[in-house]
């Protein structure tokens, strides 16, 4: 029954992009590179089908760590393209591999179906949570939950439920990446009580990580 299981998942596509490498800057002297993530899937083990966020290499590293201490060593996770000390935000060659590198992370542990079950992973790849809140809400410590966390990503904070339905229309007119079913899921939002609107704008206010020296290799 769990080969059975495990055949069907792999017949599933689960399409991964890891591109566009930005520079974000804090400051004068504190800068780092993130990248964004783009998945397509029809796989059951996702309730969002379309998706992009953004994340940089210290998240990815720990994403992995948390998977591999969530797995409890029964997976072997592939590794992440190494910690340059020289790695340097001008040096388009080493982002390029590094970004290259992340994909092939991404694409090797989506294979897995023991994987696809981590909430944490989910969360990395179709939340805009940071770390810290991808613990807590995988844990069940947040007033939202993992589905809530997902469903609401890509959404700006709102004023009013016309302002909403402002941004709802513009959507599905101009953004060629929506599809008719993520517009109705947009359209449920109109729909939530008082506490889940709190909880929404609650998630989107995501703490910024500390950011490292443009110098740094973990950036």
């Amino acid at each position: 029954m769990r080969e059975e299981t495990d055949n069907f998942v792999n017949q599933q596509v689960i399409s991964v992009w890891v591109r566009d490498p930005r520079i974000q800057k804090n400051d004068f002297w504190h800068a780092y590179i993130d990248y964004e993530i783009c998945l397509h899937t029809d796989s059951v083990s996702f309730t969002k089908k379309i998706s992009r966020v953004r994340r940089r290499y210290s998240e990815f590293v720990w994403l992995r760590q948390k998977l591999q201490a969530n797995s409890l060593l029964m997976v072997q996770l592939p590794a992440l393209p190494p910690k340059n000390p020289f790695f340097s935000l001008n040096n388009a060659r080493q982002i390029t591999e590094r970004m290259k590198g992340l994909q092939k992370f991404l694409e090797q542990i989506l294979q897995s179906p023991l994987l696809l079950s981590d909430s944490c992973l989910h969360l990395f790849l179709q939340s805009e949570l940071s770390v810290s809140k991808i613990e807590a809400c995988a844990a069940g410590r947040t007033h939202y939950s993992v589905a809530q966390a997902v469903q609401r990503c890509g959404l700006r904070r709102f004023h009013s439920e016309e302002d909403l339905q402002k941004d709802l229309s513009m959507c599905c007119a101009f953004d060629t990446d929506s599809d008719s079913s993520e517009c109705r899921d947009r359209e449920k939002d109109l729909a939530i009580n008082k506490a889940e609107s709190t909880a929404s704008l609650d998630l989107m206010g995501t703490s910024q990580e500390e950011t490292l020296s443009c110098s740094s290799g973990s950036t």
